[in-house]
């Protein structure tokens, strides 16, 4: 559903707007800035042909986002309106308050931590070498496949304590951890169980080893399990649910941002120029470039827990809420010029990238120092990067929780 079949003739209700809007992450839908100013608490229809509140303000977003009588736990329920089926257990969309309640924050926190000793060299090391690989090879080449990709998942191999040569298993079983299909599949379980399965077994070969021998966060679970009497209770595939989630979780964010930030750029020239001659800028560019992506491609769903008004719509407990952030972060009552990718922004830039409230990103300065470290390496040692094909030959994936181009073709 277009703009012209939101404006056109009504019968005096609410109009039904189809979600997920374009599935394209280099152009704004044309729908955000109707909704925003017509319509800011729109009433939706999902892909599972559910009901549900589309909130696409700024404001209004961050009420939602902050205001804890929406529930991300409960999106899970049997029963209630869903954007689309589960594909992930249920008790794994509340991760963070299953870390928590399991007593199992500290060490995941240390672990997200980008300050720990060596890993920013280690990752800007990386990143050398998957543009020397590219380089070797010639181009052009997939920028996401042979770059962006690894480099998430060489983040977050290091963060856990697994193989970086076991990456390609671990990134292919997002394809379906990920899908947002209308009903739910059979065999999204078993992609699961295979994963955690994967991860207990890695828990195993870290309590193997000696402790200064342990790596990552299941190197810190390991200590836990052998010291610690209070997590005598947690089972090894406790342990190890928490790090698929984290994995699945980080490395599509990381990777689907990485993606979408480098696009914008090679549509943008002049602009990796700039931050080529002010390496400086990069954090500030970073922000810029969070507030302007376009990766979150189904909106942030909360269940509400009582009656709540949101603007001039009662919402009523038990309804689904989905927060828009590409309505929210180019609001402009919130954002000067916001159609504008301006690496040099210089008022504040409260997007909401990382979310807000409760479910707050815990891993935002992780994923922050991720970018930082890609795109400096990018623009030093590939100067000339441009995108190969038309943009509009570009061919964007369907059915996932992320806005991703199957491939991103650059030549240099």
């Amino acid at each position: 559903m277009g703009v012209e079949q939101l404006e056109g003739p009504g019968n005096g209700e609410r109009p039904l707007l189809d979600f997920p809007l374009s599935r394209r992450g280099d152009v704004l839908p044309q729908e955000c800035a109707w909704l925003r100013e017509k319509a800011p608490v729109a009433r939706v229809r999902t892909l599972t042909g559910d009901p549900a509140w589309l909130v696409s303000s700024y404001a209004l977003a961050k009420q939602v986002l902050e205001d804890e009588r929406f529930s991300l736990k409960d999106t899970a329920n049997a029963g209630v309106p869903r954007q689309y089926a589960l594909t992930i257990p249920p008790e794994v969309v509340n991760n963070m308050g299953n870390i928590n309640s399991a007593g199992l924050r500290n060490a995941v926190m240390k672990a997200l931590n980008p300050r720990q000793k060596g890993l920013r060299d280690l990752l800007r090391a990386k990143a050398h070498e998957l543009v020397d690989a590219i380089v070797a090879e010639g181009g052009p080449a997939d920028l996401r496949a042979g770059f962006a990709d690894p480099f998430s998942a060489a983040l977050h191999c290091q963060v856990l304590g697994v193989p970086f040569e076991d990456r390609r298993r671990l990134m292919s079983g997002l394809d379906v951890a990920f899908m947002t299909a209308r009903e739910p599949f059979a065999d999204s379980a078993l992609n699961w169980y295979k994963d955690v399965g994967y991860f207990a077994g890695r828990l195993n070969d870290q309590l193997a080893l000696a402790p200064e021998e342990r790596t990552g966060l299941l190197g810190r679970f390991a200590g836990l399990k052998e010291a610690d009497p209070e997590s005598a209770h947690l089972t090894d595939d406790m342990f190890a649910t928490v790090a698929v989630s984290l994995f699945g979780a980080g490395a599509v964010s990381t990777s689907a941002f990485l993606t979408l930030a480098v696009l914008a750029l090679l549509q943008r020239p002049e602009l990796i120029g700039y931050l080529r001659r002010h390496p400086e800028r990069m954090a500030g560019a970073v922000e810029e470039l969070l507030r302007w992506n376009l990766s979150v491609g189904d909106g942030l769903p909360r269940i509400a827990l009582a009656d709540v008004q949101v603007g001039d719509v009662p919402v009523k407990e038990g309804e689904l809420v989905l927060v828009l952030l590409e309505g929210a972060n180019f609001d402009p009552a919130a954002f000067e010029r916001p159609d504008e990718l301006d690496l040099e922004r210089e008022s504040a830039n409260p997007h909401l990238a990382f979310g807000a409230g409760r479910h707050f990103c815990p891993a935002s300065a992780l994923g922050r120092a991720h970018a930082e470290i890609a795109l400096e390496v990018l623009v030093e040692r590939l100067p000339g990067l441009r995108l190969a094909v038309p943009a509009e030959n570009l061919v964007w994936r369907t059915g996932f929780i992320k806005r991703l181009p199957e491939r991103l073709p650059v030549a240099w």
